[in-house]
């Protein structure tokens, strides 16, 4: 059939049956996207194959690592840039098109992550089969990028498993796992891995009809009077989740859903329309910044063995815990260490909860906790690869554990700490081997917060940094690497916005005011709600650490709510009363009127100290120091970090900001080193 052809991206073969098997393989790059090259070949392909006309056609990835991961993200910033956006979404349109109309069954063989436009390449297909692996998981999450589904994403999934769960998946670009997909029709049948291929050849020979119920919901929810009916609807649910002018693309996806009608090619025209338009939003020119962001900090640890297989965890209070609970979730065997079994008891069974709900069979479920044991003796010590100190934060406390434990180790057994702001420096003092000791900052809540400070300091070997960014790596965490200066980044950068907003509180702003203008800005969490979910017992132990460094007094009030045992959310009552894992906030008074400055009063002292942080090494480069920022604390996405946002407004407008604020609530405002460097300004 494909005689004479010769493709750099894909493999054809046909059997006995005449049903052609399309394999993706695209060279030079270890997982498979949809470059135009890739597209190119696949539209020379499906050219021939509507001639020739095989008994089917399977379409499946010679990949381990999985189906598709989606389009060439690289070349859509090309294109945004090129101004060509919306001739490159049509080109895939139509190539899928084709795939869709042609006069025979089409079977996608999912194995593995299927994202984006491999998620649209499946449903130009006439059937689905996905294997019933843990990788494998399905979806269209390009509103993370600050656009929407356009090859046919938005066209195919509304008609195919009807538009109420089709429109979920898009607007929070979720993943389903096989299963799940299957129940919501999104694939017609699951196998196991190795039958994928045998299984999608059986679609093709005996094609599954969707139900009377599928076909009926699908009818029903894309009428003409339905979609009218729900788009509103959708609206205000998504404008309770996300601003229209921080994220205009899930209200976009909304708008191409409800005016598209019964006619593929209008809707189609809508979509590519649509996606062209969003594309040159700064949202998402941002929002694919970020995502190269996190790619290279996935990558900072590639390339090295991290030689790890025993974690020991010293203190099993909230952090230290959830770290060995998260490590052995991850694979590791971790033994957890504490004065007496009462402490770690705790941990234990948080360790379970969230084993059960992350892994959900018993025999997986079990595994993980026979990676996990308590350890009160700290035997552990001797076999460990990895021991992570969680103690309190007190550096002489600290130091004793070291001389304690140290002396068990064996050659090359690293020593990290979890403490969010002792400088490194101070707590080196009196070790063997200061060389193999770092700084692992973990976030709380462990299981959500996807960033890891790996902390040096100049005494590091690099070997063992490598190592032990491979090693945030296996657990699937996010590194970046920090100095080992008070409060690292995150902590740093992050306190001058709660102790501001705890100034603002006591000078009479409500707490809910404070909240609605951070998050106007686009802060994930306002300051007094997030004071008091991480704890004002952190807040003022940290507060009172980085205070004089950072040249801001702890404000006053804390202390009594702590003394009447008013820790936040963690207590039940801090600045707000808890019920229920949320807070209780009272009612702002119609006529209240927050001051015209109590945004930039909350947002600058935030940009003055990452400038401070960038000009005095802190991170490598401006890019780790968004990224950490973003990550680390929620900044707001959609503005690219801190750094981005300071050269999209302008560095000397936002430096005489901060003087204007400097004179008129005094020197905390005034600019710190590095407001004149050339990395803030305006990059090409």
């Amino acid at each position: 059939m494909f005689e004479g052809l010769r493709f750099n991206h894909w493999r054809t073969e046909r059997d006995a049956e005449g049903i052609v098997v399309l394999s993706l393989d695209r060279a030079g790059a270890g997982v498979n996207a949809l470059s135009r090259a890739v597209l190119d070949e696949l539209a020379e392909i499906v050219e021939r194959l509507g001639i020739e006309r095989p008994r089917g056609v399977v379409i499946r990835s010679a990949k381990e690592a999985g189906f598709i991961a989606g389009a060439d993200i690289r070349e859509f910033e090309q294109y945004e840039k090129a101004g060509t956006v919306q001739d490159a979404i049509e080109n895939g349109q139509r190539v899928f098109e084709r795939l869709a109309r042609l006069p025979c069954v089409t079977v996608a063989a999912i194995h593995g992550h299927c994202m984006g436009g491999g998620t649209e390449l499946a449903l130009a297909c006439r059937q689905r089969v996905a294997s019933r692996d843990p990788k494998t998981r399905i979806g269209l999450p390009e509103v993370m990028l600050g656009i929407h589904p356009g090859w046919g994403g938005t066209a195919r999934l509304p008609r195919l498993i009807g538009a109420p769960r089709a429109m979920e998946l898009m607007l929070t670009g979720r993943t389903v796992a096989a299963e799940a997909a299957r129940a919501l029709g999104l694939v017609d049948q699951v196998t196991a891995p190795e039958l994928l291929v045998e299984a999608a050849k059986e679609l093709v020979r005996h094609p599954r009809p969707r139900t009377f119920a599928q076909r009926a919901l699908a009818w029903a929810t894309n009428t003409w009077p339905a979609r009218q009916i729900l788009a509103p609807v959708m609206r205000k649910q998504a404008a309770a989740k996300a601003r229209p002018d921080h994220y205009p693309a899930p209200f976009a996806l909304i708008e191409v859903w409800r005016r598209g009608g019964g006619d593929i090619g209008q809707r189609l025209k809508l979509e590519a329309r649509s996606v062209a338009k969003l594309a040159q939003t700064p949202t998402a020119r941002n929002l694919i910044r970020v995502f190269f962001l996190q790619e290279r900090l996935k990558g900072l640890g590639g390339g090295v063995e991290h030689g790890i297989g025993h974690v020991h965890v010293v203190g099993a209070g909230v952090m230290g815990g959830d770290i060995a609970a998260w490590c052995a979730y991850r694979g590791f065997q971790v033994t957890l260490q504490d004065r007496e079994l009462k402490y770690v008891q705790p941990a234990l069974e948080r360790a379970r909860a969230l084993f059960e709900k992350r892994l959900k069979t018993p025999d997986r479920v079990g595994a993980a906790l026979a990676r996990l044991s308590a350890d009160v003796e700290g035997t552990g010590v001797v076999q460990a690869d990895l021991v992570i100190e969680a103690i309190f934060e007190n550096a002489e406390a600290k130091q004793q554990l070291y001389r304690t434990v140290e002396p068990q180790f064996r050659e090359n057994e690293l020593l990290a700490t979890n403490t969010s702001s002792i400088p490194l420096d101070e707590l080196r003092g009196g070790l063997r081997h200061p060389e193999r000791f770092l700084g692992l900052h973990f976030f709380n809540p462990v299981a959500q917060m996807p960033l890891v400070e790996l902390v040096r300091h100049d005494r590091l070997d690099p070997q063992a940094e490598k190592r032990a960014l491979a090693f945030i790596k296996a657990i699937d965490k996010l590194p970046v690497p920090v100095k080992g200066t008070p409060g690292f980044l995150v902590n740093r950068i992050l306190m001058p916005y709660l102790l501001e907003a705890m100034h603002c509180y006591n000078e009479g702003v409500p707490g809910p005011a404070l909240d609605r203008a951070a998050k106007k800005f686009g802060m994930p969490m306002g300051p007094i709600e997030l004071a008091d979910t991480v704890g004002l017992d952190v807040c003022a132990s940290v507060g009172k650490e980085l205070g004089p460094f950072l040249g801001v007094e702890l404000p006053r009030g804390i202390d009594a709510l702590l003394a009447a045992g008013k820790r936040g959310k963690k207590d039940g009552q801090g600045f707000y009363v808890w019920e229920n894992g949320k807070p209780k906030k009272p009612e702002l008074d119609p006529n209240y009127e927050a001051p015209a400055d109590l945004e930039q009063r909350l947002i600058l002292p935030m940009l003055n100290e990452a400038v401070a942080c960038l000009a005095e090494g802190v991170v490598d480069d401006a890019d780790l120091l968004d990224a950490g920022v973003i990550f680390g604390t929620g900044f707001a996405p959609f503005r690219g970090g801190p750094i981005r946002h300071i050269r999209s407004v302008g560095a000397p407008t936002v430096k005489a900001q901060l003087e204007t604020l400097a004179q008129r609530y005094g020197a905390r405002f005034a600019p710190k080193t590095g407001w004149d460097s050339e990395a803030l300004r305006p990059q090409a």
